[in-house]
């Protein structure tokens, strides 16, 4: 099954706050290379434009940039699968 190719879905290190919310720390890139996420401004429920999907938007700055990054949720929770993260591929 071929994946989206505007979707990038990346490795993130979280944070699970006592009152069950969600916080990324770090970003890990399809290549490796791991970024230490800065600050979280924002986070809604809100479609992915360009990618295409619907899920958690975080938006995250990251060495002084700031932009979006999409928790996708399973539809089929199974075991400790609830989803995955993505960005969007920048064109």
């Amino acid at each position: 099954m071929q994946g989206n190719p505007l979707k990038v879905y990346v490795g993130v290190k979280a944070d699970f706050q006592k009152d069950g919310i969600m916080i990324p720390r770090e970003i890990t890139w399809e290549d490796g290379r791991r970024f230490e996420i800065d600050a979280v401004l924002d986070i809604r429920q809100a479609a992915a434009l360009r990618a295409g999907g619907h899920g958690d938007r975080y938006t995250v700055c990251v060495g002084g940039r700031c932009s979006f990054l999409f928790f996708e949720r399973s539809h089929q929770q199974v075991g400790n699968y609830i989803g995955r993260w993505f960005v969007e591929k920048r064109m």
